[in-house]
């Protein structure tokens, strides 16, 4: 990609750091609006993301993963923790100086129907952040959207057209284009391809990756689908009730799995050898995901998990480095020094 659009982003390894993030959502009540307790959306997460990385985050609907995402580009104030992008703390940053920042970190949301204006066309939806980011004229602003159509597998006849002309895996595309046109540190893509075919998925991620290796962004893969985000993530960070409860490289946290819930998960994810899908074992979790204005005292897994200890309802577990190296939040590890390190499916042994 050329043009001014291209100016180069401050240099540093991270692209994202997210430290202790907490978000608190008041409860009211209907009539007076009283505030009578707090919904824990997030609770003291903290990732890093690097430049030309794609971190998979994890978890299923409810477990604050698309809030932290949000927070991680001030799309959400949050209530405590700091965001540094592209070298910057937000929470320091005036809205004129967000504005200027926010161009280092774009989003992809879910709903590509939603995403995009649907009064404007293709050419005034892709275009809109050259306009505000760089002041680029018309005719300039065209031809630079014409460039990011392209990227992205359309062509100029595509320009002056509407969404509601488009696929969902064509408006996915577009809302992908519009995301490189001030060429990001970052792309935060909230189930990006939830909404689509298989052979459409393919095709995004086949994307996503392409535009890592050539312009070495960084992406935040936020997925309830551990089979997407075991294919496409350099480091996993799986989210449970608001809480990161287990992170790590991908090998690691895919092939010796440390955490109950990450075992669970990873259970249901489908193997094409049928020999293989049968002999495998499936952990099937009894019960809901807990109320998050409620959550349960101690470790807030131990309502569905099948190796729950006495400790696990009174103590919210630490983090705990494994040989592996991934970071773990799990009283198995650290209930005695024999069990410390070991993956979940050796623990289940004992």
């Amino acid at each position: 990609m050329t043009g001014t659009a291209t100016t180069a982003a401050p240099a540093s390894t991270e692209a994202l750091e997210v430290s202790d993030l907490t978000k608190l959502f008041p409860v009211r009540t209907p009539l007076l609006r009283r505030t009578v307790g707090h919904v824990r959306a997030v609770d003291g997460a903290s990732l890093t993301v690097r430049t030309a990385e794609t971190v998979g985050l994890v978890g299923e609907s409810g477990s604050g993963k698309s809030t932290l995402g949000r927070m991680a580009l001030r799309l959400i104030e949050p209530t405590a923790g700091s965001v540094v992008l592209a070298g910057r703390e937000l929470g320091e940053l005036s809205a004129a100086e967000m504005r200027t920042q926010r161009r280092h970190g774009q989003m992809i949301f879910q709903d590509p129907y939603s995403s995009l204006d649907p009064r404007a066309s293709i050419a005034d939806n892709v275009g809109e952040p050259l306009r505000t980011q760089f002041g680029l004229p018309r005719a300039e602003r065209d031809r630079r959207v014409v460039e990011l159509l392209e990227t992205v597998r359309l062509n100029r006849s595509h320009l002056r057209r509407y969404p509601h002309e488009f696929s969902g895996g064509q408006l996915q595309r577009i809302a992908l284009a519009r995301a490189l046109a001030v060429r990001p540190r970052i792309i935060i893509a909230d189930e990006p391809v939830s909404s689509l075919d298989v052979s459409t998925q393919a095709q995004m991620l086949q994307l996503l990756e392409e535009f890592k290796r050539e312009y070495e962004i960084a992406y935040l893969f936020i997925s309830h689908d551990l089979s997407v985000v075991r294919h496409i993530s350099d480091q996993i960070a799986v989210m449970y009730l608001g809480q990161i409860v287990e992170r790590g490289d991908n090998d690691a946290v895919t092939t010796q799995p440390a955490h109950p819930y990450t075992e669970a998960l990873l259970s249901a994810v489908p193997v094409p050898d049928p020999v293989v899908q049968r002999s495998r074992r499936r952990i099937v979790l009894t019960g809901d995901l807990p109320n998050p204005a409620d959550t349960p005292k101690g470790c807030r897994f131990h309502t569905r998990c099948p190796y729950v200890m006495e400790m696990c309802r009174e103590i919210d577990p630490e983090p705990y480095v494994t040989p592996a190296g991934t970071e773990v939040r799990c009283h198995l590890h650290t209930s005695g020094p024999e069990l410390a390190g070991r993956s979940v499916l050796e623990l289940a042994k004992q």
